[in-house]
């Protein structure tokens, strides 16, 4: 169990893996907004409070500055009559026990900006000069919370109603006093520690259980990818080499789906290597068979005629040129099949190649009386391997004519758009099966093996001519009817296409 677990966080710590990105991803998703969540809350919450406290004291400041007006306590609070002592001591009292609740100070100034009342009895007889004072003279209240010292301050003005002598007796409020009040803040800050405590320990649970869900999320939603990973070691090992099936995701489907069409390619091209070892071991044993034959047959008979050891001569060295050409498109098919041969490309007119390749190929023609007929609609300059598509071109006609009826015709059609350059082969001939279409491709493949001695060829000019156009990034395709003749079309980029595969 503690292997199991050390192995998943070593995956988990490897960033590229999928596995982990999951558990970051929902770590993330789980944590971040409860962070900021909490740091809002509680911001919203002591601003929120702070503001509700400033209406709250400003309220009862503004009563007790009514009590103040209403008893002349800043022109009587140097009397000394009974009365109004009595009514100073009220007005005192008030602001004590003002004070004590909110565990604050205040300092009731007069229009003379001196300090006739200080509730922590320090600042009385003193003259105070400040701009909140000033302003709430002019009747400007202030407020001002200090969250590093942690108290709220605010002034309250002690307004009077005078009645104005030289204006028709209007009545005007006069601001006479001020009340600066301090009071701490030392609740709401109680208030938000213990919300910030029981927010934390809410937040280590909500992470405990974030970690505790992305370890089995991730795990579960990347499982399907590790089954397919292990069902594609058991066919690599060689346990199996059945098709698999992980349905659980579209993605795993669609990947499962990409492995088993290469799986089933690559018993495709297992079941291919061993015809083409069967066919070339044929191909290559046949003349050296009938070379055998050949020289045995000279050997074994006295006094041979010239004439007759002439003619054997002659078939030897056309068994040998046989296995020469089989050879040599050997050569040419293993050549192509490497992916990484340099391609040397180089700007060709496809006009003037095309037709050089079939004033080469017209004396064959001509012995089977088979027109050929050569149409280009525009000039085309394209970037080709000039070597290889001369190879693509001769087979091509070459099978046209070999493939061909007598007094038949081949006609090599050559057209291109802005991107691609087309060239057409169609014949008369004899044509191809539909059923025989798939697999013409094929090396060593013959549609009609019994003629194949008498055509001649060795069965791989359509592969070789195939990879040849795969390597300029074209395609081939083929149309056909027995008896009516066929038409390749083969079609290739005007410019050079760099494959990126794998590059990155």
């Amino acid at each position: 169990m503690l292997t199991t677990i050390k192995e998943y966080l070593s995956q988990l710590i490897r960033l590229h893996s999928l596995r982990s990105r999951i558990f970051v991803i929902i770590l993330v998703i789980g944590i971040v907004p409860g962070i900021l969540m909490r740091y809002a809350i509680i911001e919203n919450y002591e601003q929120r409070a702070v503001l509700r406290r400033q209406d709250t004291v400003q309220d009862q400041l503004t009563t007790i500055a009514g009590h103040l007006v209403t008893n002349n306590y800043l022109e009587n609070y140097q009397q000394t009559d009974p009365q109004t002592i009595a009514n100073k001591n009220v007005i005192n009292a008030e602001l004590e026990m003002f004070s004590g609740i909110y565990d604050g100070r205040i300092l009731i100034i007069n229009s003379n900006f001196n300090v006739i009342r200080d509730t922590y009895g320090l600042s009385e007889g003193k003259t105070i000069i400040s701009e909140e004072v000033m302003k709430c003279f002019q009747g400007e209240r202030m407020f001002n919370y200090d969250e590093k010292n942690g108290f709220i301050e605010l002034t309250t003005p002690i307004v009077y109603s005078v009645q104005a002598d030289d204006d028709g007796g209007e009545v005007k409020n006069v601001v006479r006093g001020v009340m600066l009040t301090s009071i701490t803040n030392a609740s709401i800050v109680e208030t938000r520690n213990v919300l910030y405590r029981q927010s934390l320990i809410i937040e280590m649970i909500v992470v405990m259980v974030t970690v505790a869900l992305a370890i089995v999320l991730s795990y579960a939603l990347t499982k399907p990818f590790i089954r397919v990973t292990e069902a594609i070691n058991e066919v690599k090992e060689g346990y199996s080499d059945e098709a698999i099936s992980v349905p659980e995701y579209v993605e795993t489907v669609h990947i499962i789906d990409a492995f088993n069409q290469l799986l089933r390619s690559k018993r495709t091209l297992d079941e291919s290597r061993q015809d083409f070892v069967a066919n070339v071991s044929h191909e290559l044993k046949t003349p050296m068979a009938s070379m055998k034959v050949l020289a045995e047959s000279l050997i074994t008979q006295d006094n041979v005629p010239v004439e007759l050891y002439r003619e054997f001569m002659n078939d030897i060295v056309s068994e040998i040129d046989r296995e020469n050409q089989i050879i040599t498109d050997l050569l040419a098919l293993v050549k192509m099949d490497k992916r990484a041969q340099a391609m040397n490309i180089t700007t060709v007119n496809v006009n003037d190649l095309t037709e050089l390749i079939l004033k080469r190929l017209r004396p064959i023609a001509r012995k089977k009386d088979v027109e050929l007929v050569f149409e280009s609609m525009r000039q085309v300059m394209a970037e080709v391997d000039e070597v290889k598509l001369t190879m693509i071109i001769s087979n091509l006609v070459e099978n046209a004519i070999k493939y061909n009826k007598d007094h038949g015709w081949v006609r090599v059609e050559l057209d291109a758009d802005h991107q691609y350059f087309t060239l057409s082969v169609s014949d008369s001939g004899v044509g191809i099966p539909q059923e025989a279409l798939p697999q013409i491709y094929e090396r060593f493949y013959r549609v009609d093996k019994s003629h194949s001695r008498e055509i001649g060829g060795t069965g791989l000019g359509l592969a070789i001519t195939k990879n040849a156009v795969l390597l300029h990034r074209g395609t081939i395709t083929v149309t056909s009817k027995e008896s009516e003749g066929s038409c390749f079309v083969v079609r290739i980029p005007m410019n050079h296409i760099t494959s990126r595969i794998g590059e990155r």
